[in-house]
């Protein structure tokens, strides 16, 4: 496959700061930072492992307008505010991605645009031949 393609989710920071959700090049597919965010609504407010489990099934979505779904996730970064919320994140990432194991990345920030947000996650998928 050649050439770029790119998905928007919709929100008004990708149209403020001039990004897309996600973007193919080739066979990998990279899903910038998503959060619990569908429209206007913060789902999970408060609830680290609710947020994780939001932002990730949106970055699936993205991923889905490429026609590729979990098991084509090779990478996840999780971007969190507070180590507290490490177990919480853990598990919400774990009963998604347990049978498939993509590397993982968990780091503590200071925080996001939104206080409210808590988790930030970005995915990175690969199109691979099939098994």
């Amino acid at each position: 496959m050649s050439g770029v393609r790119r998905v928007q989710s919709g929100s008004p920071w990708e149209e403020a700061f001039g990004f897309a959700r996600a973007v193919e090049a080739g066979d990998r597919v990279v899903v910038g930072g998503t959060t619990s965010f569908k429209g206007q609504v913060l789902h999970g407010e408060g609830d680290p492992y609710e947020q994780t489990r939001v932002a990730i099934a949106n970055a699936l979505a993205a991923i889905a307008e490429f026609g590729l779904g979990p098991e084509s996730v090779t990478a996840v970064r999780l971007l969190i505010t507070h180590a507290r919320d490490v177990d919480a994140v853990g598990r919400a990432h774990k009963e998604v991605f347990d049978s498939v194991r993509p590397v993982m990345t968990m780091a503590i920030v200071s925080g996001f645009v939104d206080s409210r947000i808590l988790v930030e996650v970005e995915l990175e998928a690969f199109r691979g031949a099939p098994a």
